[in-house]
């Protein structure tokens, strides 16, 4: 689905950021199955980069309260 607006980008994004970490610190205990890996094949280390390129993609889906 695509994203409305630049803010909600950022939104999406951050909070798909915070996922990503998350999931690559729960990789090293062996517990990932609550947050999904990056859906992108990039270069980057950046979670927010790889983030960025998911929403840019359209890979993520989101709905608003």
């Amino acid at each position: 689905e695509h994203v409305d607006s630049d803010y909600a980008s950022v939104i999406v994004a951050a909070k798909r950021a915070r996922q990503i970490n998350s999931y690559y610190h729960n990789l090293g205990e062996g517990t990932f199955d609550e947050f999904p890996p990056p859906m992108v094949e990039t270069r980057s280390k950046n979670y927010l980069t790889i983030a960025l390129e998911e929403v840019a993609q359209g890979k993520l889906k989101y709905h608003y309260r």
